[in-house]
């Protein structure tokens, strides 16, 4: 008990450590405290005002060399002193923290303190998806709120992630960085970080996020700890879970008969999918993630490729009932584009019909469809890799159970994906579409829907 005292002790000492550039700033900041109780003091005490006119008058007469009387509110001029004297010894003090612990923030220190603590009342949003799509709508949705939580597929077995998980035995984790640079408060940095790619050498191919993840994983022994490390250091807004830590095989049955292993066989062999399985059928979820869905205000399913992104994580033992059990609602983003070898021909009700043939009838609450142009030059593009966006059929949609909703949610681009401020935009009218009445009001502080949402409402 001594020792764990002593220790205590000995950490506050650290603070009168030199170099600090703290207790200068703390001490003005004391001085402005004595100042202020002073000014106060001399304004209730005539003898004191007395004397402190007195020393401030010949204070005055050694500097201009006046003699002529001046009244001067003698109190007042030391408290405001005292008060000048405590906002630069605290704000300064606060700034030597600050840069330290956040260096690129420090001339934003009240923005950053704001934002984060704004943000931890935003509603509580489940994401389930993989690829490019996920990580682009936690883009737009961490604008909102730090409440994410995205549950990410780990049936990848190609590229870097693929070679990882051969050699090492660990999970992909190409999805994983991805969503974990999307929702890191230093964006810019970790991106460039997390997405360099050796070219040359024994580690060509590799990005230098999967090895960090990789590394991790083998120093924590488990997936979910090293996600939990990089989560700690780059101030993640939100949680990443692997939707299993189990070892799982993608596998579809095509209509012709056919049966085809892996997710990277599954993308690119031709012929229409009737079903996806996972191997082994008995995978187990994380924890933690059927407790986010639990607590959940939404959920997200989508957008990214249906068969390889979407439903390979509602296929995990667990999480596709633990949706259905819960009272958050479920909203299924339709892809912007078909996908050849996936979704060759799929309307928006074909899309939502897989999802209710693997998951059962009633289990997506709401389609979010696109209705946005494409330019002409990128359309063409898209159709000569055959692919084309995906018509919209609100009648059919409707029949299977689900409300529809559709907006323009393209962006701009060399590419046709969402856009994620749109589509984060769009999703939070559709919990508040879609929540009771008197649970809207507890979601999301008024000043933060009136900030972001009103200019386009």
């Amino acid at each position: 008990m001594k020792s764990k005292k002593h220790e205590g002790l000995l950490r506050y000492l650290k603070w009168l450590y030199p170099n600090l550039n703290v207790k200068r700033w703390f001490l003005l900041a004391v001085f402005g405290i004595f100042l202020f109780a002073t000014g106060f003091s001399v304004m209730n005490d005539g003898v004191a005002i007395g004397y402190a006119e007195l020393q401030l008058r010949e204070l005055i007469y050694r500097v201009t060399g006046s003699t002529q009387h001046i009244a001067i509110p003698t109190g007042a001029v030391i408290s405001v002193l005292g008060i000048a004297a405590i906002i630069i010894g605290f704000k300064r003090m606060l700034y030597s923290i600050i840069s330290s612990v956040l260096p690129d923030n420090e001339g934003r220190i009240v923005d950053v303190i704001y934002t984060r603590n704004h943000l931890l009342r935003g509603p509580k949003i489940v994401v389930v998806g993989g690829g490019t799509g996920l990580s682009s709508l936690l883009r737009g949705l961490k604008q909102y709120t730090c409440n994410l939580t995205a549950i990410v597929t780990v049936s990848d077995d190609g590229g870097s992630s693929g070679k990882l998980r051969d050699e090492l035995g660990i999970q992909p984790p190409g999805d994983v960085r991805n969503c974990l640079v999307a929702l890191a408060d230093t964006e810019d940095i970790m991106e460039t970080l997390f997405s360099y790619r050796f070219e040359s050498g024994a580690l060509k191919g590799h990005s230098l996020g999967n090895l960090l993840l990789a590394g991790l994983t083998d120093t924590f022994g488990d997936f979910q700890k090293g996600i939990e490390q990089v989560s700690k250091v780059f101030a993640i807004r939100g949680k990443v879970f692997p939707s299993t830590l189990d070892q799982v095989v993608l596998i579809a049955d095509l209509e012709d008969g056919k049966r085809v292993e892996g997710e990277t066989s599954v993308r690119v062999t031709e012929g229409k999918i009737h079903r996806v399985y996972l191997e082994p059928s008995d995978c187990q979820p994380v924890p933690e993630a059927l407790q986010a869905l639990e607590e959940a205000d939404l959920i997200v399913l989508g957008p990214g490729s249906l068969y390889t992104s979407v439903l390979p994580n509602l296929l995990v033992v667990g999480l596709r009932e633990k949706i259905r059990e819960v009272k958050a609602p479920c909203v299924y983003v339709c892809n912007v584009m078909t996908e050849k070898g996936e979704t060759d021909g799929y309307r928006v009700s074909d899309h939502l019909k897989a999802v209710l043939d693997h998951c059962g009838p009633g289990f997506v609450d709401a389609v979010l469809a696109t209705k946005g142009k494409i330019d002409a030059p990128l359309l063409k593009r898209y159709i000569a890799e055959e692919a084309v966006p995906v018509i919209t059929d609100p009648k059919e949609v409707e029949q299977l159970g689900a409300k529809y909703y559709e907006a323009n949610l393209v962006q701009a681009g060399n590419v046709v994906r969402h856009d994620p401020d749109r589509l984060a935009k769009e999703l939070i009218r559709l919990l508040f579409r879609l929540k009771p009445m008197g649970e809207r009001i507890a979601l999301v502080d008024s000043y933060l829907l009136t900030r972001k949402l009103g200019k386009d409402s």
